[in-house]
């Protein structure tokens, strides 16, 4: 069974800065594209930040210049480094990733979703 569980999320100033970690664990053969999500309350989950296996890099224009995504593939970790911190920025935040579950004799691939984790920003 694989599961992806985030942490890092809290409460910040506006201004401030938060690190976001999402760790996969079970039974992992590789792990492709893994990215950060948002959904604010009543709002559509929109995409955030994404690192593809090959260690492209993708941001939304709304986080572009203040976050950073990166991943320690040998931790299975994927992080959101978030900087300058906005009341708009107020969400929870989930990761997500396209995971090869198995063995090398036998696996499949399927997208995972963690539970998600509160980023709240004040003014």
């Amino acid at each position: 069974q694989v599961q992806l569980v985030e942490s890092g999320g809290g409460l910040v100033q506006a201004g401030g800065s938060l690190r976001l970690s999402c760790e996969a664990s079970g039974s992992i053969v590789s792990i492709a594209d893994m990215s950060w999500y948002r959904q604010a309350p009543g709002k559509e989950r929109v995409l955030v930040a994404a690192s593809g296996v090959y260690g492209s890099t993708t941001y939304a224009d709304a986080v572009k210049g203040r976050f950073a995504v990166s991943r320690d593939k040998a931790k299975n970790t994927l992080y959101l480094e978030m900087n300058n911190l906005k009341p708009e920025d107020t969400a929870v935040y989930l990761c997500t990733a396209f995971i090869q579950e198995g063995t090398r004799a036998w696996s499949k691939w399927n997208d995972y979703w963690g539970q998600g984790t509160q980023v709240t920003v004040s003014s």
